[in-house]
């Protein structure tokens, strides 16, 4: 089996090996070695990256307790390679694991719930609780309480300690959760607080983790995600987060700390704007519908087919058919796009003898569309081949 070298020193970056085998897999090769610094991909961490022998890592896996690694050349069997690790993103890694045992202990202590999944992403990372009485939310006075927690450990600078323990020593360490395996069992112990099995690589010291952020907290498949960054990553959200605030506020012409006060008078303001501009809509379209009656084309019988496409919602599309045809010998076709569809209300006046419920679901099931009603007023949606269709069937054309 490949020699595990990050167990002894996580601090590693490079190191000697021998290629024990190299096999073509496509247009990529694995190679196994006698000994790897590479961390492969195993406890929702991610493989490590880097160069080995010249070629570059394209994916890191262990498969029957040997590690292999995926390059982009092939290496000679049997010969000697120099590894090189990406260590940014190897710290990166390390911070980001080491601050999720942090935060899982301070789930289990302060909420009592177990951790039973961990995904470091390559922007947030994230873990999967289980908490009594099946919950999947929590206040914010708790994420506080949470982030507290575990930024005060990371304060204190407590040393992390990775073994392997003999039975005896095992026995006796207070485990947040039993080990998934039975043997060859690694611990990490993170000061006096925190001990776990876990085979990831992690900083010498919880002041290297540097700071933790929970950045979402929300259910998922029945638990509570809390998707969270740690260490540089965390630098980076709040710079991220300070601009675009800062920015805000420049603006808004006002402080950062008026930002909220400043937001909510300009909803208040775009509100009775939207309410303004909604009744000038409204008004101009039921003015108009002198001149689209007498510009609408006629039908064989005579009744004028008005089809037009307009800017509104259901209620004003309603009122602008209902004004079509109040005065006699009218059918209105309105549609109005919404998104990448568009919403349809065909009515007819009380002296015209066309179906519009049939008419609209007959040209719906053409198109791809949806719709239907009474005889007098239907409504659906779908695409504007909908309303073309209708339009061109009363005409005749």
């Amino acid at each position: 089996m490949t020699e595990r070298l990050y167990y002894d020193d996580a601090y590693l970056t490079s190191f000697d090996a021998r290629v024990t085998d190299c096999a073509p897999d496509g247009d990529t090769y694995l190679v196994r070695l006698d000994r790897s610094a590479f961390y492969p991909t195993s406890g929702g961490q991610p493989y490590d990256t880097g160069t080995l022998g010249g070629a570059n890592i394209l994916d890191v896996f262990v498969r029957d307790g040997d590690v292999f690694h995926r390059v982009d050349a092939p290496l000679p069997v049997g010969g000697d390679v120099h590894g090189e690790i990406d260590w940014p993103r190897r710290f990166d890694h390390m911070q980001q694991h080491c601050g999720e045992h942090m935060l899982a202990n301070a789930v289990w202590r302060q909420l009592g719930g177990h951790v039973i999944g961990l995904h470091l992403g390559a922007e947030v990372s994230s873990i999967d609780a289980d908490l009594p009485g099946g919950r999947t939310r929590v206040t914010e006075e708790e994420l506080r309480a949470l982030e507290d927690t575990v930024n005060e450990n990371i304060q204190r600078n407590v040393p992390v300690v990775c073994s392997f323990p003999d039975a005896e020593t095992l026995g006796r360490m207070p485990l947040r959760k039993p080990p998934t395996v039975k043997e060859h069992i690694r611990i990490v112990a993170i000061g006096d607080f925190e001990y776990v099995a876990c085979g990831g690589t992690h900083p010498s010291s919880s002041g290297q983790v540097g700071l933790l952020k929970i950045v979402d907290a929300r259910p998922s498949k029945g638990k509570l995600r809390l998707s969270f960054v740690c260490g540089k990553r965390a630098f980076q959200d709040y710079r991220r987060v300070y601009d675009l605030a800062h920015a805000a506020a420049a603006e808004l012409s006002t402080a950062v700390e008026n930002l909220p006060g400043a937001v909510t008078v300009l909803r208040a303001h775009l509100r009775e704007a939207e309410h303004t501009v909604s009744v000038l809509r409204r008004e101009k379209l039921l003015e108009s519908v002198p001149s689209l009656l007498e510009s609408a084309p006629r039908a064989k019988s005579g009744v004028r087919v008005v089809a037009e496409t307009v800017a509104a919602d259901i209620p004003l599309l309603r009122d602008l058919a209902t004004a079509i045809i109040r005065q006699g010998g009218a059918i209105a076709l309105l549609a109005a796009p919404q998104g990448e569809s568009n919403i349809f209300v065909f009515a007819r006046a009380q002296d015209v003898g066309e179906d519009m419920g049939a008419l609209l679901a007959s040209c719906a099931r053409e198109h791809g569309g949806k719709g239907g009603g009474k005889p007098d007023f239907a409504q659906g949606g779908g695409p504007m081949a909908v309303l073309e269709a209708a339009r061109a069937r009363l005409l005749g054309q």
